[in-house]
């Protein structure tokens, strides 16, 4: 699964780029928020709130410290470092990325929600992507991994989506997001497994 992440990340990442440097390009994304503004309603108006709410950062770090303290009564504390890092690694190459690329976000006509920051990459897509990715390899070994994968990809798809819908992003912004995150998590996994192979020698 790490090298399948890997590949799907860097693969991402290049298309995002692509999308955001070339001006031919540039086209597809603002094309893609005027088409889902046009075909926008009421019900999925309010999904689209509620996945705002539910993707941003306070409610991220709310469910992560659920989850490391259900870590820390089984005593999974490799998993609580796993998962902490990969949360605050993530928030903080958001807001570098953010700031280092300054993307402006579409025209502000087409806000559903209100947004912070720049655009690039979508913060709400990165934090989904992390949490999909830390869940699929903390329970990597779980029954009903299959499962939770599914799930995971789900929440990761709608909520990048989502994103594009409410107007706050381009699909490149989302692209980068889940790319990002793919990358950074595996890498980190592999990192934890090599430094808990080596004690175990």
């Amino acid at each position: 699964m790490p090298k399948r992440l890997l590949f799907l990340g860097c693969f991402l990442l290049l298309i995002s780029m692509f999308l955001l440097k070339i001006p031919a390009l540039n086209v597809f994304d603002l094309g893609a928020v005027q088409w889902m503004f046009k075909h926008r309603s009421h019900t999925i108006n309010s999904i689209a709130i509620g996945l705002s709410i539910a993707g941003g950062m306070p409610f991220v770090l709310f469910i992560t410290t659920l989850w490391c303290l259900t870590m820390a009564w089984y005593k999974k504390y490799i998993n609580i470092v796993f998962i902490s890092i990969g949360i605050f690694g993530s928030i903080v190459l958001t807001w570098v990325l953010k700031y280092f690329i300054s993307r402006p976000r579409p025209p502000e006509m087409y806000f559903l929600v209100k947004t912070y920051g720049d655009s690039f990459p979508s913060g709400h897509s990165l934090y989904a992507a992390t949490l999909g990715c830390l869940a699929m390899y903390v329970y990597l070994k779980h029954s009903h991994h299959k499962l939770i994968c599914l799930a995971m990809s789900l929440w990761v798809f709608v909520m990048g989506i989502s994103r594009v819908y409410a107007g706050a992003h381009y699909p490149s912004d989302v692209l980068s997001g889940w790319s990002i995150s793919f990358i950074w998590i595996t890498l980190l996994y592999l990192a934890i497994s090599k430094y808990q192979s080596a004690n175990k020698e």
